[in-house]
């Protein structure tokens, strides 16, 4: 690797890119956070010029070098955007950590990913405390504000195959698993998310799925700055704060999953809430309740959907705002740089309008899963990765995801998808959110089983399991039934708003043996 002689020069495919727009358009806003003790906001030149002093402090105070990894600990900061692009300069890996997770789990990652170095915010100061944090450096986010200046630096080649990103799964089925990302993936899932928004100048997105997760930084916000474009950054999601910035700061796009959307819609701000400056708002998830994506539309926005995987980038399948009306319900087409198959469990391709498990080849897709030797390739098959989530095509191309694999209940020898059943049970007023399992069943093998919530308001009152039940017998065949409806507080979620659907199965198991 030579050392980068040029102040002017960047040898890095995403520094570059930030450098380019630092240069053609210094004066736009770049970022705009609101934040406990005010606003932060920058320019695309002030943005660049605090890459830079960052590069320069995980170079000379930390010594990281190429290759290594440095962990970010904290809600959303305008930091952490900061120190993926500064470890991009210089050829490290960023390393986001899910602060929902347990200690425990924590400690996990930290073993498997082996960083160079953990940066914590203040409000998880005590939990990286508690870690085990031997033969690993240690600072605290606000010390990169006290960057030193970048003069000095010697900056590598780094070449578009160079890992950037390593992302863990959630884990909701199973160990976490590290995807590793390369500057070359994370360019072509900016493109690709270009393409799904149609990026125009003098468009804001409005940021506030957590950015440890490729759904909060690579579906909109990291791709909108590359785009240019401006990005208002909160710490963590709140309905109202939601609601009062779109009618402040008027973005034009935002990004929800399933669990937001519902917040936002149960929020009493929600019927009259001045919405209009939203061309559209973009939901990232498999399965979406029909429920909620109509209520948006009835309200004139548009909900599109971005469908992937942690491992896919995650842009792989996407139904623009302009189609979002007409094919209510479904997820979309492929990208226009993927390939998307649908498979049998022998690996053939399935007829149009059969089910299959959903694999995807693409530019953006991962390297691989991280190995400690750096293997690239690990967890996919010639390219593709296979989902492990369930899809139908249809004959125009058009794209559903109809549930997980795991999550299909095979009742009598019939297919289940909950997905099916839990769009029709949030169709009844007092049904806040539901989820169907499969419970084992000495006669059947399965059965499906509806873990319900009723919302707060007088039509949940109201409900009741005889007539939610009666109902449901006339929409749908007999054997997808629920044998049982279960009514609980609220549902177990991943950090992305996920139900945990093997914690239900558990305590359902637990509960009824």
């Amino acid at each position: 690797m030579s050392p980068n002689a040029g102040q002017g020069v960047e040898h890095s495919p995403l520094a570059r890119r930030m450098h380019a727009l630092a240069m053609q358009q210094g004066d736009q806003m770049a970022l705009y956070c609101p934040q406990d003790h005010g606003v932060w906001s920058c320019d695309f030149a002030k943005f660049w010029r605090r890459v830079k002093r960052v590069t320069a402090h995980l170079q000379n105070t930390w010594h990281i070098r190429p290759g290594d990894r440095v962990a970010w600990l904290g809600l959303n900061h305008e930091l952490q955007l900061v120190t993926l692009l500064a470890c991009a300069r210089m050829g490290a890996v960023f390393m986001p950590l899910n602060y929902r997770l347990a200690l425990a789990e924590l400690q996990q990652v930290l073993d498997d990913g082996q960083p160079s170095l953990l940066v914590n915010d203040s409000l998880h100061a005590e939990v990286a405390a508690a870690l085990n944090l031997s033969g690993l450096q240690h600072t605290h986010s606000d010390a990169l504000i006290e960057s030193p200046s970048p003069r000095g630096l010697h900056l590598p080649w780094v070449t578009g195959d160079a890992p950037v990103l390593l992302v863990y799964t959630s884990g909701t089925t199973g160990q976490a698993k590290g995807a590793v990302h390369t500057q070359d993936n994370l360019l072509a899932n900016a493109r690709a998310s270009h393409a799904a928004h149609g990026f125009v100048a003098g468009d804001k997105v409005l940021s506030t799925l957590p950015m440890f997760h490729v759904g909060g930084l690579c579906i909109q916000t990291l791709p909108a700055l590359l785009a240019g474009v401006s990005v208002i950054l909160h710490a963590r999601f709140d309905a109202g704060a939601w609601l009062d910035e779109v009618e402040t700061s008027r973005p034009s796009l935002s990004l929800l999953v399933p669990a937001t959307l519902r917040a936002v819609l149960d929020h009493p701000r929600w019927a009259l809430a001045q919405l209009s400056s939203l061309r559209g708002v973009m939901a990232g998830s498999s399965t979406i309740p029909v429920a909620y994506l109509q209520a948006f539309h009835d309200r004139g926005i548009p909900v599109g959907q971005i469908y992937g995987t942690t491992e896919t980038g995650p842009v792989s399948i996407v139904l623009r705002l302009d189609q979002a009306t007409e094919h209510l319900g479904s997820t979309g087409w492929p990208h226009v740089q993927a390939e998307v198959a649908l498979r049998d469990e022998q690996g053939g391709a399935v007829p149009v309008g059969k089910t299959g498990e959903v694999c995807i080849r693409a530019s953006n897709v991962m390297r691989g899963y991280w190995q400690s030797d750096g293997a690239a390739g690990v967890g996919l098959q010639d390219g593709w990765f296979c989902t492990g989530d369930l899809g139908q095509q249809a004959q125009n191309g058009c794209i559903t995801i109809v549930g997980r694999s795991k999550d299909m209940i095979i009742s009598g020898g019939e297919n289940i998808y909950p997905a099916e059943i839990e769009n029709l049970l949030l169709t009844f007023p007092g049904v806040s959110e539901c989820a169907v399992v499969g419970v084992p069943d000495a006669r059947w093998g399965e059965v499906p089983v509806a873990v319900l919530v009723r919302s707060a308001d007088e039509a949940g009152r109201a409900l009741t399991p005889e007539a939610l039940m009666h109902s449901l017998q006339s929409r749908i065949a007999r054997f997808k039934l629920p044998r049982k409806l279960v009514w609980l507080d609220g549902l177990p979620k991943s950090a992305l708003g996920k139900v945990q659907k093997p914690v239900l199965q558990a305590m359902l198991i637990r509960t009824n043996p």
